[in-house]
């Protein structure tokens, strides 16, 4: 068995990970702690507390006794708003904190990308202009080239929360431009994991999302291939574990 612990803050598109582990079919167990979202904006300022470490540590001690195996901040406004120093940082407490691996979502994205072999993205961002913008410095930061951006400028998650099919494939449409390798959709609160195969066949091309990208960060920590082609292109590389 594989445990993988997750930080979520607050309520809004957790029931995403359930889904992937069901999807993942094998021993894989995905833990959701959630911790305090605080203020919930997407605003530099609040992303910043929420992301501090005292709210982070304060769910570790839960994913150590449930015997994770590597833990993620399931939050991508929350880690790239520090930037990329910064965001190491963030990830190097919370790994000594858990005594465990550890990393971000906003991490993840770049790993994933890097697993695509491409470095051309497009980004759909449910975020404001200036948070949006943030995750497009931290992508460069690592190494990819941002050749697409669009943003919905939603305030709140709980309002991402509420976004449905229709909701999700219009921004992932509107964000696709012809030199983009793959899609980026960010925003953990963003319910996508029933979606990933229909955002792909829409677009013809990889399309990452927040839980999913999520998700795999935490195998990839624990050394675990997964192929589950439910869960998009990202999970059909190789060498695989068979499931």
């Amino acid at each position: 068995m594989t445990a993988l612990g997750l930080l979520y803050p607050g309520h809004s598109a957790e029931d995403d990970y359930p889904r992937i582990e069901q999807l993942l079919g094998s021993d894989i167990r995905v833990d959701v702690v959630h911790t305090d979202i605080g203020e919930d904006a997407h605003r530099v300022d609040a992303l910043r507390e929420m992301g501090s470490a005292q709210r982070l540590a304060a769910g570790v001690a839960e994913l150590r006794l449930a015997g994770a195996d590597a833990v993620v901040w399931a939050c991508t406004s929350g880690s790239f708003v520090y930037g990329w120093e910064g965001a190491q940082q963030q990830v190097r407490t919370l790994a000594q904190a858990a005594g465990l691996p550890a990393s971000s979502t906003s991490f993840g994205f770049v790993h994933a990308v890097r697993e695509l072999g491409v470095r051309r993205v497009a980004v759909g961002a449910t975020y404001p202009d200036d948070v949006a913008a943030l995750f497009a410095d931290f992508l460069r930061a690592g190494g990819l080239e941002v050749t697409g951006m669009r943003s919905a400028g939603i305030v709140t998650a709980a309002e991402v929360g509420t976004w449905g099919e229709e909701e999700v494939l219009t921004l992932a449409r509107a964000a696709d431009v012809g030199e983009a390798e793959a899609v980026l959709l960010p925003d953990t609160a963003l319910h996508t994991a029933a979606h990933l195969s229909l955002l792909e066949k829409a677009l013809s091309k990889p399309v990452l999302t927040a839980n999913q990208v999520t998700v795999w960060e935490g195998l990839r920590l624990a050394d675990r291939r997964v192929n589950a082609p439910a869960l998009g292109t990202l999970f059909t590389r190789e060498p695989i574990v068979q499931v």
